[in-house]
């Protein structure tokens, strides 16, 4: 019998692919287990039917529960923000978060769709296509899609765990990343899925030569962990990162500014004459930077001034006209503005405004209306140094973050994780941090108001850190730097042309091997 047939029954099936899902959970922070990867994707690719015209239906359906497996329980948390603090009753934001997942993993039953049939038979010429090309190629370009389509959600990429070590081994494909990017690791990943998967199903030459390339593949990512990409600047610079831990229950609240502006000036205070870098989280100040500015902003800066130290402060601000933004501002010797360029729906904007407003004033989310800023470069001017900032959410999406180098000395993020409370996001979007950090060669200084902050070096590792849910300020070292890795030169747009033209290569050795009716 060919290595492709399956004798399961369907419901047996799609409880393994749910599974199979969940699996590639581990391999992502906090858990860090990066085979996972790999090895969920070899079971996804292994529960498809054979290739034949009545595998579409079929195969969609293996990859759709996949997708349910894997983004429910990655993205559950996101039920948190809609029941806790967006005021929405738990069964309806259940059911919102359940139908979020459902429909983003279509994404995955289009995947297992495409690859069942589109591979060559098991028993035809061409089947190494089936693990080599089609299923590497297929993952990657729908993963992309994902990234960018109606605004893009590119969270739990494939290649997004392979940065946590392991004892022992490290973390092998780490490497990769500053060659390739996160879209290269994926692309790395589901191909040694594929070579996991025939050396485990093909005997003889295939196993042995499929088991040398892999070796050779992960070997090859950890040779290129050794390399320097980017070369020191002046330097270094001590840095503090303040987590003032104020409750996202009562962040919005008019009674709790005073006590909130109390919690952030206190903890600056501490390590102002000692840190050339302070930064302060996402909407750190809950009020409009014109409201705060002669109170609050004015004398800090020239506190700042004379202690010879540049403030990073995360503040929304209101332009004339009445739009406003999800700013972040710098104060000391120089003073410069950075205003969100990518917002996150429903939460910051509002689309489809005029149909959709009964429900955005059922979640009750403030300020839920930020313009979207336009800088060509999310540059910001902090004292000497032209740094990499990103607010929250935009340090998920690789070439917004790489489009600051190479003026970029550092890089800075803030985000206020509170929204989803003592879950598996904070680990995860750190963890997404670390690898911008990598893929670009700087060092990372990240400000969440309860969590996860850290101090992250050019190579991704984390310094230091402050857990979560903890009041403090995390201070350190980074060594600013200069020069280019090959994914800040070239972004993802080679590894993308790579996974088409790997797709169209099988398609021709497709139509050689011919699909069995």
């Amino acid at each position: 019998m060919p290595v492709s047939e399956r004798s399961r029954p369907a419901p047996v099936r799609w409880a393994l692919a749910v599974l199979a899902g969940a699996l590639m959970v581990l391999s992502f922070a906090p858990f860090g287990w990066f085979p996972m990867a790999p090895l969920s994707i070899a079971a996804f690719y292994q529960l498809l039917p054979a290739p034949c015209r009545r595998a579409r239906r079929s195969g969609f359906a293996v990859g759709w529960f996949y997708g349910l497996g894997l983004l429910g329980f990655g993205v559950f948390w996101i039920r948190i923000s809609l029941n806790e603090f967006g005021n929405m009753p738990a069964l309806a934001a259940n059911a919102l978060m359940l139908l979020l997942v459902a429909a983003l993993a279509l994404f995955y039953g289009v995947a297992g769709w495409l690859v069942a049939r589109l591979r060559p038979a098991a028993d035809g010429p061409g089947w190494w296509a089936g693990p080599l090309l089609v299923l590497p190629s297929v993952w990657v370009l729908l993963e992309a899609l994902r990234g960018w389509l109606f605004t893009g959600f590119p969270w739990l990429f494939a290649g997004n765990g392979q940065i946590n070590p392991l004892p022992l081994v490290g973390a092998p494909l780490a490497g990769w990343a500053p060659v390739v990017g996160v879209h290269g690791l994926s692309l790395i990943v589901a191909l040694s899925a594929g070579l996991l998967w025939i050396a485990v199903r093909r005997p003889g030459v295939a196993r042995r030569a499929s088991a040398a390339a892999l070796v050779a593949l992960w070997f090859g990512g950890a040779l290129l962990g050794r390399v320097e990409w980017t070369r020191p600047a002046d330097g270094p610079l001590t840095v503090a990162a303040v987590q003032g831990n104020v409750e996202q229950a009562v962040k919005w609240s008019p009674d709790g500014l005073v006590s909130t502006l109390e919690i952030y000036l206190g903890l600056t205070r501490e390590v102002l004459a000692d840190s050339d870098v302070i930064v302060w989280p996402e909407t750190a100040i809950p009020s409009f930077l014109h409201e705060v500015q002669a109170g609050l902003v004015t004398p800090l800066a020239a506190d700042a001034r004379k202690a010879g130290a540049e403030v990073v402060i995360g503040v929304p601000i209101m332009e004339p006209g009445g739009h406003y933004y999800n700013g972040l501002i710098s104060i000391g010797s120089a003073s410069d503005r950075y205003y969100k360029r990518h917002l996150v729906p429903f939460g910051e904007f509002l689309p489809l405004k005029r149909q959709l407003r009964p429900l955005i004033d059922w979640f009750n989310v403030p300020m839920s209306d930020f313009s979207r800023g336009r800088a060509a470069q999310p540059l910001l001017q902090v004292g000497p140094y032209a740094v990499g900032v990103s607010i929250c959410y935009e340090d998920v999406f690789p070439e917004e973050v790489r489009e600051a180098l190479p003026e970029a000395a550092y890089l800075i993020n803030v985000s206020n994780d509170a929204w989803f409370g003592d879950s598996l996001a904070p680990h995860q979007h750190l963890e997404f941090a670390r690898l911008r950090a990598l893929e670009n060669g700087r060092p990372l200084v990240r400000a969440t108001n309860t969590g996860i902050s850290a101090i992250i070096d050019h190579r991704g590792r984390v310094m230091a850190s402050l857990p979560l849910f903890e009041r403090a300020v995390l201070t350190g070292t980074i060594q600013p730097r200069t020069g280019l890795t090959p994914f800040a030169a070239l972004g993802s747009g080679p590894v993308l042309l790579l996974a088409a033209a790997m797709l169209v290569l099988s398609l021709l050795v497709v139509r050689r091997s011919g699909v069995p009716s």
